[in-house]
């Protein structure tokens, strides 16, 4: 699947292209990129960042090694906060929170990457206002790039920032995020071509993989308005811990991705 996927990168073609050209053979520069390119994925470098192409709710995003590749577990960050917000399909059993149609809802996207969780949410909510941050300037350069192509860079305010340091109290209706949540602890189970090409902050969240979410739990209850929710990806190793840093918010509900396995969990702020 991986060869198929480069040879469509090289020609520039679709899988359809192949089955009806059979005859084609490949030029010598196509023959040398072709080559180059397996010789990159037989060490084990991802194909997204060979073919610098990945997809994600519909859009074709740009990725490098200077951004996680987004994922269709992340996905369900975007669907909880839809649910949530009233806009999407059912994936938390409850009544979706009722925000005022009067005013857009406000939206920071923390440590956004690719920018892959803003863009999706600027797409499907075009009313909402949204913040994204990162403390990669490469990884803004990677998501800026991804709002223009997509001709979203007016709907999204990318800013270098650790967390949400800074930030006026009472800000947001939600707080979005894909936080690195693997322990320094579980390296060792995680796939080599992950912690071997992907950025190292982005994956590790320290020791337990619990550090960088127990910095941001307190900044996100300080900026969210009373009723606000915070959405945050997670992995099942941690869930328990995260509920227990979440004591005193609301109404905690988590969603599980395909496998089964807890991937999401969403809290509210009291009002």
């Amino acid at each position: 699947m991986n060869a198929e996927l480069l040879l469509t990168f090289i020609l520039n073609c679709d899988r359809a292209y192949f089955f009806a050209h059979p005859e084609r053979e490949l030029t010598p520069d196509e023959e040398f990129r072709y080559n180059a390119s397996l010789a990159e994925r037989s060490r084990g470098v991802p194909a997204q960042y060979i073919t610098g192409h990945q997809e994600f709710r519909g859009l074709d995003l740009i990725v490098s090694p200077a951004v996680l590749i987004p994922r269709p577990e992340t996905e369900h960050v975007v669907e909880t906060v839809l649910e949530l917000a009233g806009a999407g399909t059912a994936l938390l059993k409850q009544t979706p929170c009722e925000f005022s149609p009067s005013s857009p809802l406000r939206i920071a996207d923390v440590g956004t990457g690719s920018g892959c969780i803003a863009l999706a949410l600027a797409k499907e909510l075009p009313q909402a206002e949204i913040v994204a941050t990162d403390i990669s300037t490469n990884a803004l350069e990677v998501a800026r790039a991804n709002a223009a192509r997509h001709q979203l860079e007016n709907r999204i305010r990318f800013l270098e920032n650790d967390l949400l340091h800074g930030f006026e109290n009472n800000s947001f209706d939600f707080i979005v995020s894909n936080p690195p949540y693997v322990g320094e602890s579980e390296e060792d189970e995680v796939q080599l071509e992950v912690r071997k090409f992907e950025p190292r902050s982005a994956i590790f969240g320290g020791p337990i993989g619990v550090e960088v979410i127990t910095r941001l739990i307190p900044q996100a209850h300080a900026a969210l308005r009373p009723g606000g929710w915070l959405v945050m990806e997670i992995s099942g190793t941690i869930a328990d811990r995260v509920k227990h840093l979440l004591e005193g918010w609301k109404q905690m509900r988590t969603a599980n991705d395909l496998q089964g396995i807890t991937r999401v969990l969403a809290a509210r702020k009291l009002l």
